[in-house]
């Protein structure tokens, strides 16, 4: 099993037990987490969005580089939070590509 919790304007859990991933909302009146869904990423991709740390461009290896330069040449808009529960949420809610490569410093 593995899952995580989003804070914000709304509470989620999302978790899953192997076979599927299940979101859920907490209702603050009954104090439950309530089921809104299974997540599944579009079989189409979804929107064309890329999430990375591109403040750590130059260390990363070239492969890494050209496919960044690649998205952004093949219309991928760039949407970065910084938080990677955020950035993974986003990429299961709606596709996309998240990436946190590895770089020189690590």
């Amino acid at each position: 099993a593995a899952g995580y919790s989003m804070f914000g304007a709304a509470t989620e859990l999302v978790i899953t037990y192997g076979k599927g991933v299940y979101r859920f909302a907490l209702d603050n009146s009954i104090g439950e987490f309530l089921y809104v869904e299974q997540m599944k990423i579009p079989q189409d991709g979804g929107k064309k969005i890329y999430s990375c740390n591109e403040g750590n461009l130059h260390s990363w290896d070239e492969p890494i580089k050209q496919f960044v330069k690649d998205c952004k040449n093949n219309g991928f808009a760039a949407r970065y939070v910084g938080s990677m529960v955020s950035d993974v949420h986003r990429t299961l809610l709606y596709g996309g590509i998240f990436l946190y490569p590895a770089d020189k410093k690590s």
